[in-house]
Protein backbone atom coordinates (compact mmCIF):
# COMPACT_ATOMS: atom_id res chain seq x y z
CA UNK A 1 0.00 0.00 0.00
CA UNK A 2 1.30 3.19 -1.03
CA UNK A 3 0.64 6.41 0.41
CA UNK A 4 0.89 9.85 -1.08
CA UNK A 5 -0.89 11.75 1.59
CA UNK A 6 2.32 12.60 4.08
CA UNK A 7 1.57 15.26 6.26
CA UNK A 8 4.34 17.20 7.37
CA UNK A 9 6.87 15.25 5.91
CA UNK A 10 6.14 12.09 8.63
CA UNK A 11 6.13 9.04 6.41
CA UNK A 12 2.82 6.65 6.63
CA UNK A 13 3.08 3.96 4.53
CA UNK A 14 5.11 1.68 2.16
CA UNK A 15 4.70 -1.63 1.06
CA UNK A 16 6.92 -4.27 3.12
CA UNK A 17 7.55 -5.62 -0.39
CA UNK A 18 9.66 -2.91 -1.34
CA UNK A 19 12.18 -3.42 1.70
CA UNK A 20 13.76 -6.41 -0.25
CA UNK A 21 13.74 -9.53 2.50
CA UNK A 22 10.62 -9.48 4.37
CA UNK A 23 10.87 -7.98 8.02
CA UNK A 24 10.80 -11.86 9.60
CA UNK A 25 13.58 -12.38 7.59
CA UNK A 26 15.79 -9.89 8.41
CA UNK A 27 15.13 -10.39 11.95
CA UNK A 28 15.84 -13.75 12.55
CA UNK A 29 19.24 -12.91 10.41
CA UNK A 30 19.90 -10.05 13.27
CA UNK A 31 18.66 -12.99 16.37
CA UNK A 32 16.24 -10.54 17.05
CA UNK A 33 13.27 -12.68 15.61
CA UNK A 34 11.17 -14.56 18.10
CA UNK A 35 7.98 -16.67 18.63
CA UNK A 36 5.44 -15.65 21.13
CA UNK A 37 4.68 -18.42 23.27
CA UNK A 38 1.00 -19.15 23.07
CA UNK A 39 1.12 -19.40 26.87
CA UNK A 40 1.19 -15.50 26.47
CA UNK A 41 -2.30 -15.84 25.56
CA UNK A 42 -5.81 -16.33 27.25
CA UNK A 43 -6.58 -19.40 25.59
CA UNK A 44 -9.66 -20.26 26.62
CA UNK A 45 -10.59 -23.83 26.21
CA UNK A 46 -6.85 -24.57 25.10
CA UNK A 47 -6.90 -27.80 26.47
CA UNK A 48 -10.39 -28.87 24.02
CA UNK A 49 -8.76 -27.67 21.45
CA UNK A 50 -5.44 -30.07 22.12
CA UNK A 51 -3.18 -27.09 22.01
CA UNK A 52 -1.41 -27.97 25.28
CA UNK A 53 1.88 -29.87 26.96
CA UNK A 54 3.93 -30.90 23.49
CA UNK A 55 2.95 -27.79 21.53
CA UNK A 56 4.47 -25.66 23.78
CA UNK A 57 7.90 -27.31 24.15
CA UNK A 58 10.85 -26.76 21.57
CA UNK A 59 9.25 -23.08 20.51
CA UNK A 60 12.68 -21.64 19.60
CA UNK A 61 13.63 -24.83 17.08
CA UNK A 62 10.25 -24.61 15.49
CA UNK A 63 10.25 -20.62 15.28
CA UNK A 64 11.57 -21.77 11.34
CA UNK A 65 8.94 -23.87 10.45
CA UNK A 66 6.25 -22.30 8.34
CA UNK A 67 3.85 -24.91 8.71
CA UNK A 68 4.56 -24.37 12.80
CA UNK A 69 3.88 -20.52 12.46
CA UNK A 70 0.82 -21.57 10.11
CA UNK A 71 -0.80 -23.49 13.18
CA UNK A 72 -0.07 -21.29 16.03
CA UNK A 73 -1.90 -19.13 14.18
CA UNK A 74 -4.83 -20.73 13.41
CA UNK A 75 -4.96 -21.48 17.22
CA UNK A 76 -4.57 -17.76 18.18
CA UNK A 77 -7.43 -17.48 15.73
CA UNK A 78 -9.27 -19.59 17.31
CA UNK A 79 -8.66 -18.49 20.65
CA UNK A 80 -10.10 -14.74 19.72
CA UNK A 81 -13.29 -16.75 18.25
CA UNK A 82 -14.08 -18.78 21.63
CA UNK A 83 -12.87 -15.39 23.76
CA UNK A 84 -15.58 -13.52 21.95
CA UNK A 85 -18.40 -15.71 21.95
CA UNK A 86 -17.70 -16.22 25.87
CA UNK A 87 -16.92 -12.76 26.82
CA UNK A 88 -18.69 -9.94 27.45
CA UNK A 89 -17.68 -7.39 24.46
CA UNK A 90 -17.91 -4.34 26.66
CA UNK A 91 -16.54 -5.63 29.61
CA UNK A 92 -14.31 -3.04 31.28
CA UNK A 93 -10.54 -4.09 32.49
CA UNK A 94 -9.58 -3.64 36.05
CA UNK A 95 -8.82 0.24 37.44
CA UNK A 96 -7.02 1.30 39.72
CA UNK A 97 -6.62 4.08 42.95
CA UNK A 98 -4.07 6.57 42.24
CA UNK A 99 -2.29 4.73 45.34
CA UNK A 100 -1.64 1.80 42.97
CA UNK A 101 0.38 3.79 40.20
CA UNK A 102 3.56 2.48 39.72
CA UNK A 103 6.51 4.94 40.53
CA UNK A 104 8.23 4.27 36.84
CA UNK A 105 6.60 3.79 33.63
CA UNK A 106 9.17 1.79 32.03
CA UNK A 107 9.09 2.61 28.02
CA UNK A 108 9.95 -0.19 25.75
CA UNK A 109 10.23 -0.24 22.20
CA UNK A 110 11.23 2.58 20.00
CA UNK A 111 12.50 4.84 22.64
CA UNK A 112 12.08 8.18 20.28
CA UNK A 113 11.74 7.75 16.25
CA UNK A 114 14.87 8.38 14.79
CA UNK A 115 13.40 11.12 11.98
CA UNK A 116 14.34 15.27 12.01
CA UNK A 117 10.52 15.57 11.35
CA UNK A 118 9.97 14.22 14.21
CA UNK A 119 12.72 16.14 16.58
CA UNK A 120 11.64 19.15 14.69
CA UNK A 121 7.85 18.12 16.45
CA UNK A 122 9.21 17.72 19.64
CA UNK A 123 11.59 20.30 20.01
CA UNK A 124 7.66 22.29 20.10
CA UNK A 125 6.22 20.18 22.05
CA UNK A 126 4.39 18.66 19.29
CA UNK A 127 2.68 22.05 18.58
CA UNK A 128 0.90 21.35 15.24
CA UNK A 129 1.06 17.85 15.28
CA UNK A 130 -1.12 16.36 12.59
CA UNK A 131 -3.47 13.61 13.20
CA UNK A 132 -5.13 12.22 10.10
CA UNK A 133 -7.92 9.89 9.93
CA UNK A 134 -9.11 8.38 6.71
CA UNK A 135 -9.73 5.63 4.55
CA UNK A 136 -13.14 3.98 4.84
CA UNK A 137 -14.68 7.18 6.42
CA UNK A 138 -17.30 9.51 4.98
CA UNK A 139 -15.65 12.66 6.69
CA UNK A 140 -12.02 12.69 6.90
CA UNK A 141 -10.32 14.53 9.33
CA UNK A 142 -7.00 16.44 9.55
CA UNK A 143 -6.54 17.22 13.27
CA UNK A 144 -3.73 19.07 14.78
CA UNK A 145 -2.93 17.72 18.42
CA UNK A 146 -4.26 20.55 19.91
CA UNK A 147 -7.56 19.82 18.21
CA UNK A 148 -7.51 16.52 19.84
CA UNK A 149 -7.18 17.64 23.14
CA UNK A 150 -9.52 20.62 23.24
CA UNK A 151 -12.21 17.01 22.72
CA UNK A 152 -14.02 15.51 25.54
CA UNK A 153 -11.70 13.74 27.36
CA UNK A 154 -11.18 10.77 30.31
CA UNK A 155 -9.14 9.56 32.64
CA UNK A 156 -8.32 5.55 33.75
CA UNK A 157 -5.90 4.10 35.73
CA UNK A 158 -4.96 0.96 34.19
CA UNK A 159 -2.41 -1.97 34.23
CA UNK A 160 -0.35 -1.95 31.27
CA UNK A 161 0.71 -6.02 30.34
CA UNK A 162 3.77 -6.48 28.37
CA UNK A 163 4.35 -9.55 26.09
CA UNK A 164 7.75 -9.63 27.92
CA UNK A 165 6.51 -10.58 30.80
CA UNK A 166 6.31 -7.08 33.08
CA UNK A 167 3.61 -4.83 33.76
CA UNK A 168 2.77 -1.70 35.68
CA UNK A 169 0.07 1.02 36.35
CA UNK A 170 -0.35 4.51 35.18
CA UNK A 171 -3.26 7.33 34.80
CA UNK A 172 -4.04 7.49 31.37
CA UNK A 173 -5.59 10.93 29.67
CA UNK A 174 -6.92 10.60 26.28
CA UNK A 175 -10.32 11.43 24.20
CA UNK A 176 -12.46 8.38 23.53
CA UNK A 177 -11.98 6.63 19.70
CA UNK A 178 -15.38 6.05 19.52
CA UNK A 179 -15.87 9.93 19.55
CA UNK A 180 -13.34 10.56 16.83
CA UNK A 181 -15.11 7.71 14.65
CA UNK A 182 -18.21 9.58 15.46
CA UNK A 183 -16.96 12.74 13.65
CA UNK A 184 -15.14 11.02 10.94
CA UNK A 185 -18.48 8.67 10.27
CA UNK A 186 -17.47 5.08 9.10
CA UNK A 187 -18.93 3.48 5.88
CA UNK A 188 -20.60 0.26 6.21
CA UNK A 189 -18.18 -1.70 4.62
CA UNK A 190 -15.44 -0.57 7.60
CA UNK A 191 -14.37 -3.53 9.55
CA UNK A 192 -10.66 -2.72 11.31
CA UNK A 193 -8.83 0.44 12.18
CA UNK A 194 -4.84 0.45 10.79
CA UNK A 195 -2.84 2.77 13.48
CA UNK A 196 0.13 4.28 11.16
CA UNK A 197 2.68 5.37 13.41
CA UNK A 198 6.27 7.82 13.35
CA UNK A 199 8.65 5.38 14.64
CA UNK A 200 10.82 2.54 12.47
CA UNK A 201 12.25 -0.68 14.28
CA UNK A 202 14.78 -1.73 12.28
CA UNK A 203 13.80 0.19 9.24
CA UNK A 204 10.42 -0.96 8.56
CA UNK A 205 7.67 1.57 9.95
CA UNK A 206 5.85 0.30 12.78
CA UNK A 207 1.84 -0.05 12.50
CA UNK A 208 -1.06 -1.84 14.32
CA UNK A 209 -4.63 -2.86 13.65
CA UNK A 210 -8.09 -3.49 16.31
CA UNK A 211 -11.56 -4.22 14.83
CA UNK A 212 -14.24 -2.31 15.05
CA UNK A 213 -15.40 -4.10 18.26
CA UNK A 214 -12.64 -2.54 20.36
CA UNK A 215 -12.49 0.55 18.61
CA UNK A 216 -15.90 1.29 20.09
CA UNK A 217 -15.04 -0.43 23.84
CA UNK A 218 -15.29 2.71 26.04
CA UNK A 219 -11.81 2.64 27.50
CA UNK A 220 -10.38 2.21 24.48
CA UNK A 221 -8.88 6.38 23.76
CA UNK A 222 -6.09 8.06 22.25
CA UNK A 223 -3.93 8.97 25.09
CA UNK A 224 -2.22 12.80 25.33
CA UNK A 225 -1.37 12.13 28.98
CA UNK A 226 0.23 9.72 31.49
CA UNK A 227 0.06 10.90 35.30
CA UNK A 228 -1.35 14.23 34.72
CA UNK A 229 1.94 15.08 32.52
CA UNK A 230 2.03 15.34 28.25
CA UNK A 231 2.73 12.03 27.05
CA UNK A 232 6.68 11.29 27.22
CA UNK A 233 8.76 10.51 24.30
CA UNK A 234 9.67 6.86 25.56
CA UNK A 235 6.21 6.38 26.26
CA UNK A 236 4.68 7.19 22.54
CA UNK A 237 4.26 11.07 22.66
CA UNK A 238 2.41 12.54 21.61
CA UNK A 239 -0.70 10.33 21.21
CA UNK A 240 -1.10 6.93 21.88
CA UNK A 241 -3.52 4.35 21.26
CA UNK A 242 -4.50 2.81 24.55
CA UNK A 243 -6.76 -0.59 24.21
CA UNK A 244 -6.82 -1.70 27.68
CA UNK A 245 -8.30 -5.20 26.75
CA UNK A 246 -4.62 -6.45 24.94
CA UNK A 247 -1.54 -6.67 25.44
CA UNK A 248 1.24 -3.63 25.22
CA UNK A 249 2.64 -4.04 21.67
CA UNK A 250 -1.35 -3.54 20.70
CA UNK A 251 -1.01 -0.11 22.06
CA UNK A 252 0.33 1.73 19.43
CA UNK A 253 3.16 5.08 19.95
CA UNK A 254 3.73 8.16 17.83
CA UNK A 255 -0.03 7.66 16.42
CA UNK A 256 0.11 10.27 13.00
CA UNK A 257 -2.68 8.21 10.85
CA UNK A 258 -5.90 6.26 11.71
CA UNK A 259 -6.85 4.90 8.34
CA UNK A 260 -10.65 2.54 8.09
CA UNK A 261 -10.02 -0.60 6.29
CA UNK A 262 -11.76 -3.39 4.88
CA UNK A 263 -9.39 -6.43 5.32
CA UNK A 264 -5.94 -6.30 6.75
CA UNK A 265 -4.34 -8.08 3.89
CA UNK A 266 -3.16 -5.35 1.46
CA UNK A 267 -1.03 -3.55 4.61
CA UNK A 268 2.34 -3.92 5.11
CA UNK A 269 2.56 -7.68 5.56
CA UNK A 270 -0.70 -8.70 5.67
CA UNK A 271 -1.02 -9.69 9.38
CA UNK A 272 -2.41 -6.66 10.95
CA UNK A 273 0.60 -5.06 12.75
CA UNK A 274 4.45 -4.92 12.96
CA UNK A 275 4.85 -7.56 15.25
CA UNK A 276 2.33 -9.90 13.47
CA UNK A 277 4.38 -9.64 10.28
CA UNK A 278 7.55 -10.15 11.70
CA UNK A 279 7.50 -12.79 14.33
CA UNK A 280 3.60 -13.74 14.07
CA UNK A 281 2.47 -12.31 17.35
CA UNK A 282 -0.60 -13.16 17.68
CA UNK A 283 -3.36 -10.04 15.77
CA UNK A 284 -5.63 -10.12 18.68
CA UNK A 285 -3.62 -9.93 22.05
CA UNK A 286 -6.19 -10.64 24.20
CA UNK A 287 -6.02 -10.34 28.28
Amino acid sequence: MTDTHKPSGLSLSKPVSQYGKTPFDRLRANGKGRQVSITRRKLLGGAALGLAGGLLSGCDMLNDSKPFRNMLRSAESANFTVQRALTDRQALATTFPESAISPVFPSNGTKEPDSASYARFAARDFAGWPLIIDGLVENPLDLTLEQVRAMPSQTQITRHDCVEGWSAIGKWTGVRLSHLLEQAKLKPEARYLVFHCADRLYGVPYYESIDLIDAHHPQTILAWALNDEPLPIGNGAPLRLRVERQLGYKHAKYVVRIEAVSTLGGVYGGKGGYWEDVANYAWYAGI
